[in-house]
């Protein structure tokens, strides 16, 4: 057998002829098994709907994204007064700092400016993240206008703390801004004849005597129906100019402010403003006292013929009861939504 046809074999053997000593042969690869392909198969499955649901959450804003609270603007309607109370608004910022933002707010892509968003809620937080330098936890959610003013109220009436005269003043701007009086009940979750008494009173008072009282919270539609009539009478919207130019109103509390104003405007001194009052019931049904309140203090009244011993026992436990409400009222503090 010639050389050549040695080189040949060699090759077909897997071994060239003339190959070094040293020359190690290369290892053969073990067949990879159908089951193991089907197995590699479906784990790149999982991960590709795994991805396309996170798009699809990220589409619809089910899941939470950070955005920088410089590029978000406040929704075009606002349903809140400007933040008047310093130490609610700096127990956010601290609550945040100390332990992120447990609750994301819900924004849209800004209708008119590309790269921009607009909150529905949750301004506070912005603002406080915005402050302290973190980006907003947020959920982005395709939003038509109606959407937006729905989710506002909707959010707010969940959380019971706007005031009477900030619902009425957000009615009044909706109804301003052309939404149907049906989608604002939807927003407030209030029935037709509440959203006419709403926009009818904020109609009653200039924006001007609204801001210079600011919320009140603890004023219902009561007084400020009293209020708006008041300011019908002669004389009235002179006095109540004068009241509202008076450095000593912006000493006082917000519900103090109305009360400044309604004497103004009855030409009455503050404390001989008629309190407003209700009865305080059992759940028996039997009334137990009255409760009103003037421009200083709040009055618990209980008639001693009836409830004598009552007095006494309550009297007994109000320091209870006061440390009792306080640690409550921190606790709601320290729990507050952010």
């Amino acid at each position: 057998m010639n050389k050549r046809t040695q080189s040949i074999r060699s090759m077909f053997a897997g071994q060239s002829d003339g190959a070094d000593a040293g020359e190690q042969k290369r290892p053969t690869l073990s067949r990879v098994t159908s089951g193991a392909v089907r197995s590699l198969k479906d784990t790149f499955s999982d991960v590709e709907r795994e991805y396309e649901a996170l798009r699809a959450q990220l589409a619809t804003g089910q899941v939470a994204i950070e955005i920088d609270p410089a590029l978000i603007d406040p929704s075009p309607l606002a349903d809140r007064f400007v933040e008047q109370d310093a130490a609610t608004f700096d127990a956010l910022k601290t609550s945040i700092s100390e332990r992120g933002q447990e609750i994301p707010v819900l924004v849209r892509q800004h209708p008119t400016i590309a790269g921009r968003f607009q909150s529905a809620y949750g301004h506070r937080r912005v603002r406080a993240a915005r402050e302290l330098g973190l980006p907003v936890k947020a959920y982005l959610r395709p939003l038509s206008d109606e959407d937006l003013v729905v989710a506002q109220g909707l959010e707010n009436s969940a959380r019971e703390d706007l005031s009477f005269i900030e619902r009425a003043v957000f009615a009044a701007r909706l109804e301003d801004a052309g939404f149907q009086r049906a989608l604002i009940q939807t927003a407030l979750s209030v029935d037709r004849a509440e959203v006419s008494k709403l926009i009818a009173v904020s109609r009653a008072l200039s924006r001007e005597i609204v801001d210079a009282i600011g919320r009140a919270p603890k004023i219902g539609r009561g007084r400020w129906q009293a209020l708006a009539d008041a300011l019908k009478t002669p004389g009235a919207s002179v006095r109540v100019a004068a009241a509202m130019a008076s450095a000593k109103l912006g000493t006082k509390a917000t519900d103090d402010r109305f009360i400044a104003v309604l004497s103004a405007a009855n030409a009455v001194e503050e404390d001989k403003v008629p309190a407003s009052s209700m009865s305080v019931v059992s759940l028996s049904g039997e009334e137990i006292g009255k409760v009103s309140m003037t421009s200083a203090q709040w009055r618990l009244s209980v008639n001693r013929a009836k409830n004598d011993g009552f007095a006494g026992y309550l009297a007994a436990k109000l320091p209870a009861l006061y440390d009792a409400y306080r640690e409550a009222e921190q606790a709601g503090k320290d729990g507050a939504e952010h």
